[in-house]
């Protein structure tokens, strides 16, 4: 089950998941990239959480489910689990697709669902960093340090760790540009999907000491003891994290009105 957590309360965008991004709404984007990704999938369903009926029933106009959840649940994971509990068979996991981010890569709700179905417990996407996007990376930090975040990953492709800092931290680095074309360094891309025991697990426990430090939830995961397999993926056209403000909206546009839109239709 995909759920697309979408409240009505945002401080610095009211209603965002109504705001429109060259003539669609976000919502609109995000359903449309996950119908896309969900393709011919058997047993696969998409549903918006919210706690508005305004958005409830604009999500039902572009035809898909939707579950109202309670105003008072604070996180995305929280009303995915809401709306997976809500089901009349409870699914076997749930993808949290956050309602803000429809230009995620193409590709990795796709490589999550795969992951899923073959048995992990937790499944995120990351991104191989080439050189030239390492660089880009360390410019966006100097000015941003909690922009953007980087994941240390086993060979089988379990994560070791995440964090806002750029990991691995990397030792004759010169050598390493001059014989390989990538770095080391894995981009997280935040989109999590979960076996419904492990989000139950993830929902029961409080907030720990090193998430709140790095302000990553999936560091919780870790040190409750559950693995967390991490799916490379491709590059998205344009990179645009989440939409939190006007300014996010006016550059959107500008990517769009530069590259193409890649929303694709419903």
């Amino acid at each position: 089950m995909v759920v697309i957590p979408a409240r009505a309360g945002s401080s610095r965008l009211p209603r965002k998941p109504l705001r429109l991004i060259a003539g669609r709404t976000l919502l609109h984007r995000t359903i449309a990239m996950a119908r896309a990704a969900i393709g011919d999938r058997a047993g696969v369903a998409l549903t918006v959480a919210t706690d508005d009926a305004e958005i409830a029933d604009h999500a039902r106009a572009v035809g898909c489910e939707a579950v109202m959840t309670d105003s008072a649940i604070a996180t995305g994971s929280g009303r995915a689990l809401a709306a997976a509990l809500a089901q009349p068979t409870a699914p076997n996991f749930v993808i949290n697709l956050q309602g803000d981010s429809p230009f995620q890569p193409q590709g990795a709700l796709g490589a999550v669902i795969v992951a899923l179905e073959a048995g992990a417990q937790v499944a995120t996407p990351v991104i191989a960093l080439d050189w030239p996007a390492l660089d880009a990376l360390r410019d966006h930090k100097a000015r941003s340090p909690f922009s953007g975040t980087t994941c240390a990953r086993a060979p089988d492709g379990h994560a070791y760790w995440f964090s806002k800092a750029i990991i691995p931290a990397i030792r004759n680095e010169d050598s390493l540009r001059a014989s390989l074309p990538r770095s080391p360094v894995w981009r997280h891309v935040g989109l999590y999907g979960y076996a419904l025991d492990a989000l139950r697990r993830f929902e029961a426990c409080p907030p720990t000491t090193l998430e709140n430090l790095e302000g990553l939830e999936q560091l919780r995961l870790l040190e409750l003891g559950i693995p967390i397999m991490t799916v490379p993926v491709d590059p998205p056209s344009f990179d645009s994290s989440g939409i939190d403000t006007e300014a996010d909206i006016s550059r959107v546009e500008s990517l769009i009105a530069e590259h193409g839109d890649p929303t694709p239709p419903l």
